[in-house]
């Protein structure tokens, strides 16, 4: 057809900006699926590498069927961009409801990593072929690629950094559907004479598509909280997506429970029992004074408050990856009344900084190190349980230093329990001491001690408790017959099993 340089440079221009925005969203819907997966199920590195596979396979497959597309390409590029902005944009509001739902999250997933995957391996080909009137193949296929790839490479960029900190997984999600569409919108118009035929069939899906994702990202807020409420037992009276994980605490009665990423972290009506095992069974059987502690997580305050009942401590340093978190701990009347205004106390200072990352940069050492960190449900959090971890810990302490760790509960997944144990005697620390205690909400809930010099041989309790005291030690440290030692390998940064362990443990209980 002929074609005045105008309207060439016109339609090649357009051409370009869908190939750019194509690129963009292919890897957004990419990282969506796959984060969303891992923030339900655990276990980032599988749930990343099957969105990777499966989506790479059906872009191949994509590409594959595209051969057979050889009249009405322009028509039939807009329906794929639909199809396409319709599945990416509803992508993560579908799995939230798989999820709630508890059926067929795994088929849902799967059938929609591909069906992107295969729409998205369509549209390479496709805008190859509509910009040959325009420019030599070469020239063609130099364009659509170099502009695909700078448009995820901005997608990569501005999904950790922009999207998931302003918007979160179900926003982007339809945000970036909107997006998709307005490749459909500027084709329509700028090709508006060559598709005069079915133009008018094409705005009408464009149109209904379009207000059906902008219908469901105004009332996103809406649907996230009845999606929250279906989730949690009780009322939610705080949510916030930080950069780093979903905060939610919900309140029923007097029992206040914090959530992060829907895993509970506390109760309210029992975490001294927790707390105090873990801050008072350490100093218990500490043989010197402590003055200087160490705190890795506990960004809630909660261990904080156990720690500032001994006058002789002289300086908690708290290291939390998360800003929100210890910012909900010193705002919320309802925390702040629960950890006793604990974070703004003169004595202890904040800093927030991965764990690993903070030890391997700082040279202060301590009497006391605690690691209250989150369970390793996934491929970076087993790196905190790992032997390299506990000899960064074990080169900030004293001489007569202890370290002690939650470890995960030794009845639901008794094999990652024994594996931290073992991790951490092969980290070369003189005295180990496993112990656990019962918390109603968690359940049999494992610590584990270690120490440069001999225990105390009587512990002792120098402030008051609402649980622990000193005649309960020996029973902290006896296992029953179902739950005793296992022969485990050793939790390493290049052999995480722990992770294994971990999940095959808690899978039979819903965790």
């Amino acid at each position: 057809m002929n074609i005045t340089d105008r309207e060439g440079y016109r339609h090649r221009l357009t051409l370009m900006y869908a190939t750019f925005v194509a690129g963009l969203c292919s890897i957004v819907y990419e990282l969506l699926i796959a984060t969303t997966t891992s923030y339900f199920l655990g276990d980032s590195v599988t749930w990343f590498s099957l969105t990777i596979g499966l989506y790479m396979a059906a872009m191949g497959a994509g590409s594959w069927l595209s051969k057979y597309m050889q009249q009405q390409l322009l028509a039939r590029f807009i329906i794929i961009e639909l199809m396409l902005g319709l599945a990416g944009g509803l992508s993560v509001p579908v799995l939230y409801l798989a999820y709630s739902l508890d059926q067929g999250f795994i088929a849902v997933f799967s059938l929609l990593t591909l069906l992107i995957g295969v729409l998205i391996g369509m549209e390479i080909p496709l805008l190859t072929r509509l910009m040959e009137p325009y420019r030599q193949l070469r020239i063609n296929i130099a364009h659509v690629l170099s502009l695909d790839y700078m448009g995820a490479l901005i997608a990569t960029l501005a999904f950790p950094f922009v999207l998931l900190p302003l918007f979160g997984v179900y926003q982007s999600s339809l945000l970036f559907g909107l997006v998709n569409m307005s490749i459909a919108v500027v084709v329509l118009y700028v090709f508006r004479l060559p598709l005069r035929l079915v133009l008018r069939r094409l705005r009408w899906l464009t149109l209904l598509v379009s207000l059906l994702l902008l219908a469901m990202l105004l009332f996103s807020a809406q649907a996230l909280k009845f999606w929250d409420s279906s989730l949690y037992q009780a009322r939610i009276i705080y949510s916030e997506q930080s950069l780093y994980q979903h905060i939610v605490m919900t309140r029923d009665r007097d029992d206040i429970r914090l959530f992060i990423n829907g895993n509970l972290q506390f109760s309210s009506v029992d975490e001294y029992r927790y707390h105090e095992a873990l801050v008072h069974v350490p100093l218990g059987l500490h043989r010197q004074p402590v003055h200087r502690v160490l705190l890795l997580g506990a960004g809630d305050g909660l261990a904080v408050r156990e720690l500032l009942k001994y006058p002789d401590i002289e300086r908690i340093t708290l290291v939390d990856l998360d800003p929100a978190m210890t910012r909900l701990a010193r705002r919320h009347p309802l925390l702040r009344q629960l950890n006793a205004h604990s974070l703004d106390d003169p004595r202890v200072h904040i800093i927030h900084q991965d764990a690993f990352v903070w030890l391997r940069q700082a040279q202060e050492r301590f009497d006391l190190i605690i690691s209250d960190l989150p369970d390793p449900n996934n491929i970076s959090l087993t790196r905190l349980y790992s032997t390299q971890f506990y000899h960064l810990v074990r080169q900030h302490l004293m001489r007569d230093g202890m370290f002690v760790t939650q470890a995960t509960s030794p009845y639901y997944a008794t094999r990652a329990f024994w594996c931290i144990v073992r991790t951490l005697e092969a980290a070369a620390f003189p005295v180990s001491l496993p112990y656990h205690v019962y918390v109603p909400s968690f359940g049999d809930w494992g610590f584990v001690l270690a120490s440069n010099t001999p225990l105390a041989e009587q512990p002792r309790l120098q402030v008051k408790t609402r649980y622990l005291q000193p005649e309960m030690f020996p029973s902290l440290i006896l296992f029953a017959k179902d739950i005793q030692r296992q022969n485990v390998a050793i939790n390493a940064m290049d052999h995480p099993v722990l992770l294994g362990y971990y999940l095959s443990g808690w899978s039979h209980y819903g965790r």
